[in-house]
């Protein structure tokens, strides 16, 4: 966890149609499901809370692809062919 930030995992069951609109904000908002789970609640009950900023956010965007899916064979893309 991130210095302090203390989270409680938790699971929720969304009808198909609301998976489907937080998903889509998310990804309009180039952030995850949770984050805006959290920040609807935080909105709902009128709380400000400072966000912690995320060193790595900021590399967020900077690489460019395809966008194909390398999981499976990352040792080739990481060190070539030869492996």
């Amino acid at each position: 966890m991130h210095t302090g930030l203390v989270m409680h995992r938790t699971q929720i069951l969304l009808e198909q149609d609301q998976y489907g609109l937080l998903k889509q904000e998310a990804v309009r908002r180039g952030t995850s499901l949770a984050a805006i789970i959290r920040q609807l609640v935080d909105e709902h009950f009128g709380l400000e809370r400072k966000r912690e900023s995320y060193p790595l956010q900021a590399l967020k965007g900077i690489g460019t692809g395809t966008g194909e899916s390398i999981g499976r064979t990352h040792d080739r893309h990481l060190y070539g062919s030869g492996i």
